[in-house]
């Protein structure tokens, strides 16, 4: 074999159309671009222009889908849901209340990264919470009850 030899397989190359080459090719005249108008004219931009007017997809209000992978999911918990639990014996008051407890009781999002504690309802146990962040109302309830916060970095 030498290089000589090789070629493509058969039908593996198409000769382009030339177009605008008189009548008797079949794509001559016109070249396949119609009659007249500005899409017959080369330079077009046209996708969703409207002669100037705001384009419908620009005029309504967008909805749908966005990326779950560009948003850190932060869930929120409020004292009186957890004391709700211990209450209800879900949730084991003298042990440590972190992200893996919630998550397996179901009290945040299976997809949450960071949980911050916050003072609604009132709590009457004493508890050792590990959460992201928390607001200043529920680290003074968790202390004024002799419980321990602690905050990680999600």
């Amino acid at each position: 074999m030498r290089l000589n030899d090789i070629s493509d397989n058969p039908g593996a190359v198409k000769k382009r159309v030339r177009v605008g080459r008189g009548p008797g090719s079949g794509k001559g005249k016109t070249a396949g671009r119609g009659i007249k108008g500005q899409k017959s004219r080369s330079g077009v931009s046209i996708k969703a222009f409207e002669g100037g007017q705001m384009p419908l997809y620009q005029r309504l209000p967008k909805r749908g889908f966005n990326s779950r992978n560009s948003k850190k999911l932060l869930d929120q918990v409020n004292l009186g849901s957890i004391q709700k639990l211990i209450d209800a014996k879900k949730i084991v008051e003298n042990k440590l209340i972190d992200i893996a407890v919630l998550r397996s009781v179901g009290l945040i999002n299976k997809n949450a990264v960071s949980v911050k504690l916050l003072a609604k309802g009132s709590l009457a146990s004493k508890v050792k919470i590990e959460v992201s962040s928390a607001s200043e109302k529920a680290r003074q309830a968790v202390e004024k009850m002799g419980g321990e916060l602690n905050l990680i970095s999600a």
